[in-house]
């Protein structure tokens, strides 16, 4: 490299996004490269991109052109990610502010596309799992961990096998070397993440070995906290909820998320398990005492209103910790996308408000019933007079916080213990004990 330069980074999406920019980082630092927060300084800016629903795209094209106008005279502008992957011929066309396109398997050119003069665009790589230094962009004491690229489940109105390609499990050993770095440089919570975690390891080692996973993790002595999020209904058997449930240091929380409860539709989405399996699934969790979180959509093709009442009787019965909803998108090549009966935005809309009611009644019932429990507290920082952080209960970037006062400074990263006090929809109030 011919000399050092200045590297801004946007990063939109999910954690898996977050971490392959974490991974790219990692790679420009070590061609001895700087970061800079302020677009105006950088000599390049990396845009790495969410391309899952309607609204992500939108959001990341507005990215790309935000970023286009504040960079300073000759800065490099290159994008990467999930939009970029799909479509990378359409961006280069439409887009001419943008200097060079990474896809998803293809930040090993990341170099190359800094050094190069001429607009070049990569989406044909194979590189999954980068070796190397990782930059973490989350605090210093929490980090997420990837265990596996791509999905196989072909749901029908997912775009996420088509941009990431087929499920591939990274290797045993390689994970817990890097939750062993992780920790050995001051990481205290490890959150595995992947687009089907309860899956893990059956491609390449002909079993799934998820539990098997959370346990090593957790036997390590410097982590404190160990959480999986994205299971699927179908694998998520009795071996992982027990694991989830009764090992030490793993946190008693599952993200679960299940779309829909009704057959008709569930195999439409081309989702595995059934709505008996799903209650199961469910019931298990309560008797074990395990936090519960979930995701649904709304509006997907040909529901109707009494399948829409359906998905509310359930979630009125299941009274989710947490859950989160879509008006269902259509993604272009999917078959979804092209099925007849297709809904109204103002029906899905008015569906995916009443859900989110709904919810917003059960979380303040559940969370008022948390008051007087006494729990351990992740602190993350201090705001408008308080305290705040999360319990085992609360997952990072996607949770409430529970906010609190102490009579002694805290230092975010610190474990406290915190007796709760009072409660709103989504945050919970307490004090530290003494």
């Amino acid at each position: 490299m011919d000399s050092i330069l200045k590297i801004g980074m946007i990063s939109l999406g999910c954690a898996k996004n977050r971490v392959d920019s974490e991974n790219l980082l990692g790679r420009l630092k070590a061609a001895g490269h700087e970061f800079v927060d302020d677009p105006a300084q950088a000599d390049a800016i990396f845009v790495n991109t969410c391309g899952f629903i309607e609204d992500a795209k939108q959001e990341s094209i507005d990215a790309i052109l935000e970023m286009a106008a504040a960079r300073k005279k000759g800065a490099k502008l290159l994008v990467t990610g999930c939009l970029a992957q799909r479509y990378s011929d359409a961006l280069m066309e439409e887009i001419p502010e943008i200097d060079g396109l990474l896809g998803v398997k293809d930040y090993d050119k990341a170099l190359s596309l800094l050094d190069s003069d001429i607009r070049e665009s990569y989406t044909s790589g194979t590189e999954r799992f980068p070796d190397g230094e990782r930059i973490l962009t989350t605090p210093p004491y929490s980090a997420f961990v990837k265990i596996s690229d791509g999905c196989d489940n072909r749901c029908s109105y997912c775009a996420i096998p088509l941009i990431r390609g087929r499920y591939l499990s990274r290797p045993y050993e390689e994970i817990v070397d890097e939750c062993e770095r992780l920790a050995e440089g001051g990481v205290t919570e490890i959150t595995l993440i992947a687009q089907d975690t309860s899956r893990y390891g059956n491609d390449i080692y002909g079993k799934t070995r998820m539990s098997e996973l959370l346990r090593r993790v957790a036997a390590i002595e410097k982590v404190k906290w160990v959480r999986v999020l994205y299971c699927y209904p179908d694998t998520t058997d009795d071996e992982l909820l027990e694991t989830i449930a009764h090992t030490p240091k793993v946190c008693a929380y599952l993200d679960l998320p299940l779309q829909h409860i009704n057959d008709r539709l569930l195999k439409k989405m081309n989702r595995r398990g059934s709505s008996d399996w799903i209650k199961s699934r469910i019931e298990k969790c309560r008797q074990l005492g395990v936090t519960l979180r979930t995701t649904m959509i709304v509006g997907f093709p040909g529901e109707t209103e009494e399948e829409f009442q359906e998905l509310m009787d359930f979630v009125r019965w299941a009274r989710f910790d947490r859950l989160g909803a879509f008006a269902y998108s259509p993604e272009e090549d999917t078959p979804a996308a092209v099925m007849p009966d297709q809904i109204d935005q103002e029906t899905k809309y008015r569906r995916l408000d009443q859900l989110m009611m709904l919810q917003q009644e059960i979380s303040m019932e559940i969370n008022e019933s948390r008051v007087g429990e006494e729990c351990t507290v992740l602190c993350e920082g201090w705001e408008d007079g308080l305290y705040y952080g999360r319990s085992p209960k609360e997952a990072p970037e996607s949770d409430g916080n529970i906010r609190f006062t102490a009579q002694r400074e805290i230092q975010p990263g610190e474990y406290v213990k915190v007796k709760i006090l009072s409660a709103e929809a989504y945050d919970l109030y307490g004090e530290e004990m003494q």
